[in-house]
């Protein structure tokens, strides 16, 4: 055996007892993921992510994965002539337009990374907000047609799921009593459903490294972030634009009893494992109170 060969694999333990407290931490505890938009796009990343969530599973980590589409509804709309519209960020859904929703979020982007996880030895299961009445949800603003508030999350069919060793996949469709099909804000539904199931942890992927001190310096990345803090943060302009809602859902899923909430630059190559494994981090972590130092 060559010497380069034996530092290598020396390596390669050393990797892998030194994550040993963090499987423990982890260990039999659930995990929610929020995955979609532009982090999905490039099939690179996002095959190192699938990657990422089956090892999680064999490690014995509950992970359940929460996923959006926008650029897939908007591809799909784009190629039935229907055009996209967005009031304050969120899409404009009439009845026709739910039912493109529908089709590609429960459709083809859940079947999607099913298949995907599938190929990578996971235990999988696609479902819906619609299945077993998972998100009820009503009329947000008429303003917006089909877009839906969450009223209610019945956790019971990703416990059951999870129960069964299922890796749950689920896309964030809701409805009303009377039959009705809401789009749902993905980032949002994320936030109700981990705090429904008793995430210890939800990880909120993005394309961007985190919250910035400087929003042109990655260098000024703020790796931690109480409630009362980002308040501050909020009052200063720092978090602004298109992070408001990203931040809002980590305050809204701490809010709802999740532990620890994490935004993590999906651009980065294994970032969940990075994250979650490792001392290392690689985007802002979100909590009630400021950990002992």
């Amino acid at each position: 055996m060559s010497t380069q060969g034996s530092v290598s694999n020396a390596q390669r333990v050393n990797i892998l007892v030194e994550a040993i407290p963090y499987i423990q931490k982890y260990y039999n505890k659930i995990i929610a993921i929020k995955y979609g938009g532009n982090a999905m796009i490039n099939e690179e990343l996002k095959m190192q992510v699938m990657q990422d969530i089956v090892l999680l599973s064999y490690l014995g980590i509950k992970v359940v994965l929460i996923h959006g589409g926008g650029p897939e509804i908007s591809a799909l709309l784009k190629k039935v002539g229907k055009q996209s519209e967005f009031v304050d960020g969120l899409r404009v859904t009439d009845r026709e337009t739910v039912d493109y929703v529908q089709m590609a979020l429960a459709g083809k982007v859940n079947k999607d990374l099913v298949n995907l996880l599938q190929v990578h030895g996971g235990k999988v299961m696609g479902i819906s907000g619609i299945d077993g009445g998972m998100i009820r949800a009503e009329i947000k603003d008429e303003r917006l047609g089909f877009v839906g508030e969450i009223k209610q999350v019945n956790p019971a069919p990703i416990m059951t799921l999870l129960e069964q060793g299922y890796i749950p996949v689920v896309s964030t469709l809701g409805c009303d009593a009377q039959g009705n099909i809401y789009n749902i804000n993905a980032d949002t539904a994320a936030a109700y459903i981990a705090g429904a199931i008793g995430a210890q942890s939800l990880i909120v992927m993005t394309d961007i490294a985190g919250i910035l001190r400087d929003k042109d310096d990655p260098a000024t990345l703020i790796s931690e972030v109480t409630l009362k803090q980002a308040k501050q943060l909020f009052a200063e302009g720092i978090i602004s634009g298109g992070m408001i809602p990203k931040v809002q859902c980590c305050i809204d899923a701490i809010h709802r009893g999740v532990e620890r909430v994490f935004i993590l630059d999906g651009r980065i190559p294994h970032s969940v494992l990075l994250e979650i494994l490792t001392d290392e981090g690689v985007g802002t972590m979100f909590l009630k109170e400021e950990t002992d130092k």
